[in-house]
């Protein structure tokens, strides 16, 4: 008998016309698909003049941050009772945001970007509050979702390259050439993409025609991005999650002793290759230094704190110190939020690696370790789990995997025009 999750994923040989309630159910879901959509727009980066259409910087900017109030107010218009799910993670989201709160009052140490980016990130938690009773749910709607904006941001990247090579591959490195979107970002979203399709095909969640097809172009956007960080996160999520259900899916199985022998002909034949371009012409020095941020992080940790800012930083910043990015998630917490940012970002991953290990439902926990693997190796050299962005994007969409499995919203009583429902 093919579950829920199965069907959802593969494509129908017919349609057959909707009854009242599945097109009210159909129209809800595509709502939730264009809130998520909005807090991706939110979170992408925008680099002015970086883009081959001509938008102004104001334009750019007003746009990714008009895009969050407007997810805000879509997600008030499904949940207008404000039913929430039990959620240990997004309590932990919450207590980030109202440290934010209480050191962006305080006047000595705040400033007015402060303030405006704490109020964002309360307004990205409402949302993720919001959203909560469409976690768990069988036909894995946050996944299809994510998926299909990933593949929707991929494709722009695609076709930037097409329209301007030489913009597109600045400096050597693929990023976006119609909405400026920076390497590092762009191979973010590639191997998120990637490891996910591969997750969901060796659970057998995705064909093998359409998975091979994402998965080839995906990695060749990844490849193009010269993203170190990216690709060791995909490998080492991707091993992680396989182990996870190695013992019961004999193609996982399969899949590692494929990936074993490619890997072993690869080393043996184009190991001069790979090395030149894992080093992207890099000296040693720049090597052991990572390109030099552990230089900068030193000056970051040696800098003047008092009691308070040791503990709870110095509010919410673009990620920035001395006008350079910090490149870190932990130095990132810790200058915004100080120590109790660290322990907050680290208790959020332990509390997803003890539910993912103790979830019983395979798919859900691949996906899940994945994710939280992925973001793990990341977070030492990118930014994220303390303020609206990709990152931690991608860490509520593991933590949804991890809550009781419903059918549909209105098994947690929120259904869009039902009596005595939010919608």
């Amino acid at each position: 008998m093919t579950s829920p999750s199965v069907a959802i994923f593969r494509p129908r040989a017919r349609v057959r016309p909707l009854s009242p309630a599945q097109a009210r159910e159909r129209w809800l879901e595509r709502r939730v698909e264009l809130i998520w959509g909005l807090l991706v727009m939110n979170v992408l980066t925008f680099v002015p003049g970086g883009s081959v259409i001509p938008i102004p910087s104001a334009v750019g900017k007003g746009i990714t941050q008009a895009a969050l109030q407007a997810a805000l107010l879509l997600a008030l218009s499904i949940n207008r009772r404000l039913v929430f799910r039990p959620s240990l993670f997004l309590c932990l989201v919450s207590l980030l945001a109202l440290e934010a709160v209480l050191t962006s009052i305080n006047a000595e140490y705040a400033g007015v970007g402060t303030t405006y980016r704490t109020v964002r990130f309360i307004e990205f938690a409402a949302v993720l509050w919001l959203l909560s009773p469409y976690w768990g749910r069988r036909d894995l709607l946050l996944v299809r979702c994510h998926l299909k904006i990933m593949m929707i941001v991929l494709g722009t990247v695609v076709l930037g390259l097409f329209v301007d090579p030489g913009l597109a591959m600045t400096a050597g490195r693929l990023g976006g050439a119609l909405w400026p979107i920076p390497p590092t970002q762009v191979a973010h979203y590639a191997a998120v993409t990637l490891g996910m399709v591969t997750v969901l095909w060796f659970s057998g969640l995705r064909r093998g025609k359409a998975a091979l097809s994402i998965a080839a172009v995906a990695a060749v956007i990844l490849v193009l991005t010269h993203t170190r960080t990216a690709l060791v996160g995909l490998v080492a999520g991707l091993v992680v999650a396989g182990l996870s259900v190695v013992t019961v899916n004999p193609r996982v199985r399969k899949m590692f002793a494929v990936a074993g022998v490619v890997v072993l002909v690869a080393l043996a034949t184009l190991s001069s290759v790979l090395t030149s371009w894992l080093a992207r012409g890099e000296g040693t020095q720049q090597l052991t230094s990572l390109t030099g941020r552990t230089n900068f992080w030193a000056a970051l940790l040696t800098f003047p704190r008092d009691k308070f800012q040791e503990i709870f930083g110095f509010g919410l910043s673009n990620d920035s110190f001395n006008g350079l990015p910090i490149d870190s998630n932990w130095l990132a917490s810790y200058q915004d939020q100080g120590i109790f940012g660290i322990v907050v970002c680290a208790v959020i991953l332990l509390v997803l690696v003890v539910a993912a290990f103790g979830e019983s439902r395979a798919v859900q926990r691949a996906l899940a370790l994945f994710i939280v693997t992925y973001c793990l190796v990341a977070s030492f050299t990118e930014v994220g789990f303390t303020n609206a962005s990709p990152y931690l994007l991608d860490i509520t969409l593991a933590a949804s995997l991890l809550v009781p499995s419903v059918t549909r919203p209105s098994d947690l009583n929120v259904r869009a025009g039902a009596p005595g429902t939010p919608g």
